[in-house]
């Protein structure tokens, strides 16, 4: 982290692990979170002061209770503010005098209201600034720290452990936290409602984990993200150290409009929110139960070598779910070495199966140790990265004789300890796991995960293999590629084009900035007067061509009659030269004709795929990728990720399409030259990013081949304030034009 974010995060460890704090607005009604918060501190065993202050009550639950803040006895370090909004200002500048950092204002009725609530929210952010106070919230749920005994939400049976929630809903975080005291045997470190983020914002609560050493694993309920691109950031600077799962909300548009009335968020769209989260090391989870299990499995376990997963099942049934899920999530079935099947053999019944996923056949019924001495043979296998049993273990002793649990007990223990001997990944599943019978509680105990659904198990193996894969991407990858030096001719064509009031370049101008970044680009020839192509070469009318209009006023050409194609020799050019000027100056009257672009067509159709970019309002410049032509419109299959973009996000761009098969050649169609199309996506980056004056770029369609591709029409949107003077007259532009 960067010296500035690190300062940020030693003001909330502060906060979140305080010798004393203070309770603004604190309570003698069971009901109110001012004395909730209280008894919450008492009961779980809080170390430092507590000074609450209500100036009607002397004393609360044994304590001392103050009249207003001036009238504590000491400092505190952070302040839990119960009282209405439109105190909040006042309260925030006496929590100045008496040394607080961290204020945790719980009250509504500030942004999330409307205009009178911005207001509200804008001066209590300004008295914080003033008094050098960082607010968590406003209209937050609160935070709690089990390894500080800080609760300050009042949740009960809460036991600490590595896992961090951050939650932007105080029902999501009330229905982890439920799910957690049932289920969860990890246990947590923090919790943080985020609230408004009118002063703290959703990316800097990253840093706060990153630097809260109990926290192993941050569990996360977004809805929106704010400052989309400080959270990127903030997010590959976490999950370089720490995993971070994340449930992302508001992926209909219905549900984006939830978002927005729920906490003012802006929830943007989801599938641009998951392809530059993934870019950055996040693991998306589909479905909001699962959060915790895989979160427990990322805490405990050691990361894999890779994705080949060995099943040792006691049930057919269970074998084949698994084998199922393992596929359909992109892992495989490791592949077992002779001696693996032949020391199975020897321990299992004829009727096993050996080849994995394993069967063991009822041998284990009479004998759980059996289970451990599978286990056993299956992680010494070179070809095992993980392992997942499934089934019935743990309940041996509840399904058949009660006189196993002792045998089951220290079968347990065994397949804990071979796992920690191996350095692998061991999940289990079990349908006794709610239960809770002694022999999964002895596996728990160790610090290792039960899960209770096959699925659920696959998912956090998923979990563990990309993850994996993320650190070992960045420990290697090239994290310069995609960025460029910026062109002095590209800036001169830009502005050019704003000194002529201009937001969109021409076509021609458009690839003079793509071949300035060393894009290859089929001939042309840029026919200003009809009168010229008398002009033209004999072999450029030797050959079938293509005439696009050249025109300040019209983006999408062939919606005004402004594209002709296949026109042999000078006759046809002719012809089609008056045809575009009728059909033009019919559909767009006032539209400036600034003549013809000729190119040759292309020779082969060969797979037509979009590249663009955007500027998005939360994550900056994204580049978007898709197959184009029907089925960018049909499928609207299209993935995305943040620039600058390195090569391994080219290469995870072309495997990110739900049809991206088709790339790799599909009825007759050859395979396209993928390590071209990445050469093209990196130069792109470099264009935008040395460029960031740039808010829109199409290459649409872009014909790919065997060998190569073909670049055919190509569009480039400016932002004019971004657009930096380097020239200093329209007459430098021009002399750059008649030197091009």
């Amino acid at each position: 982290m960067s010296g500035h974010r690190d300062a940020k995060a030693d003001a909330l460890l502060a906060g979140f692990y305080p010798r004393s704090l203070v309770v603004v607005g604190a309570s003698s009604h069971p009901g109110k979170r001012g004395y909730q918060a209280v008894r919450a501190l008492q009961q779980g065993g809080f170390k430092g002061r507590i000074y609450p202050v209500n100036p009607g009550l002397q004393e609360l639950l044994g304590l001392t209770c103050y009249p207003d803040l001036e009238s504590l006895p000491g400092t505190a370090e952070l302040a839990l503010i119960c009282t209405p909004a439109t105190s909040v200002p006042q309260v925030l500048r006496a929590c100045g005098s008496q040394g607080v950092k961290v204020a945790v204002v719980l009250a509504a009725g500030f942004s999330e209201s409307g205009p009178e609530g911005q207001a509200l929210q804008a001066e209590a952010v300004k008295v914080a600034a003033e008094e050098e106070i960082r607010i968590i919230g406003p209209n937050t749920s609160g935070i709690f720290n089990m390894h500080a005994a800080m609760n300050l939400v009042g949740y009960r049976d809460l036991q600490p452990g590595p896992v961090g929630i951050l939650s932007q809903s105080g029902n999501m975080a009330l229905s982890l936290v439920t799910e957690g005291a049932r289920d969860l045997h990890a246990g947590f470190s923090s919790y943080i409602g985020v609230g408004n983020a009118a002063d703290l914002a959703l990316h800097e609560y990253l840093d706060y984990f990153a630097a809260d050493l109990p926290t192993r694993v941050v569990a996360a309920y977004i809805e929106g993200v704010g400052d989309g691109r400080a959270f990127l950031q903030a997010a590959a600077a976490f999950t370089a150290q720490k995993p971070l799962l994340v449930y992302k909300s508001g992926r209909s548009a219905s549900g984006q409009a939830a978002a927005r009335s729920h906490t003012g968020a802006l929830a943007g769209s989801y599938q641009v929110a998951r392809g530059v989260m993934q870019q950055a090391g996040v693991l998306l989870v589909d479905q909001p139960e699962q959060l915790l299990p895989l979160s427990e499995a990322l805490a405990t376990q050691p990361l894999p070598r890779g994705k080949r997963v060995a099943v040792l099942a006691d049930g057919g049934g269970h074998a084949t779910l698994a084998a199922d899920e393992l596929d359909a999530q992109g892992l495989q079935l490791a592949e077992l070495q002779p001696q693996t099947r032949q020391q199975l053999a020897a321990l299992l019944p004829a009727s096993a199966g050996l080849n994995n996923p394993i069967d063991v056949a009822g041998a284990t019924d009479d004998h759980p140790a059996v289970f451990a001495r599978c286990s056993e043979i299956l992680l010494a296998d070179p070809g095992v990265d993980q392992l997942l049993v499934v089934g019935l273990f743990g309940g041996y002793a509840l399904r058949f004789d009660p006189e196993l649990e002792a045998e089951e007990i220290q079968a347990s223990r065994d397949l804990v300890a071979q796992a920690q001997k191996a350095e692998k990944p061991l999940l289990i599943q079990s349908l006794y796991a709610r239960h809770k019978p002694a022999p999964l509680q002895a596996v728990a105990e160790l610090g290792y995960p039960v899960m209770t659904e096959i699925d659920i198990a696959v998912a956090a193996i998923k979990a563990l293999t990309q993850y994996a894969d993320y650190r070992r991407k960045i420990a290697s990858d090239d994290y310069l590629t995609g960025r460029g030096q910026a062109s002095q001719r590209a800036h001169l064509v830009m502005k050019r084009a704003t000194l002529q009031g201009r937001s969109a370049l021409l076509e021609p101008e458009a690839k003079q900035l793509l071949r300035a970044f060393e894009i290859p680009l089929p001939a042309e020839q840029w026919i200003t007067r009809k009168e010229d192509l008398a002009h033209l070469d004999s072999k450029w009318l030797q050959q079938p061509l293509a005439m696009k209009l050249v025109s300040a006023d019209v983006l999408h050409k062939s919606d005004a009659g402004g594209v002709q194609l296949n026109l042999y020799g000078l006759e046809e050019l002719d012809h089609a030269w008056q045809t575009m000027e009728a059909e033009v100056r019919t559909r767009v009257p006032e539209a400036r004709l600034q003549g013809r672009l000729l190119t040759p067509m292309a020779a082969d159709k060969g797979t037509e795929i979009i590249l663009g970019v955007t500027c998005d309002p939360q994550y900056g410049h994204l580049l978007m990728f898709g197959l184009g032509g029907i089925f960018v419109e049909v499928f609207q299959d299209v993935a995305f990720r943040a620039l600058p973009l390195s090569r391994s996000d080219a290469w995870e761009l072309l495997a990110g399409l739900r049809s991206s098969a088709i790339l790799n050649g599909v009825r007759g169609q050859a395979a396209i030259d993928k390590e071209a199309l990445v050469e093209l996506m990196l130069k792109l980056s470099a264009l935008v990013t040395a460029h960031p004056e740039i808010s829109e770029l199409d290459l649409n369609p872009v014909r790919c081949y065997r060998e190569g591709y073909q670049v055919l029409d190509a569009r480039i949107i400016l932002n004019q304030e971004g657009v930096e003077t380097r020239a200093s007259s329209l007459e430098t532009c021009y002399q750059l034009e008649a030197t091009s």
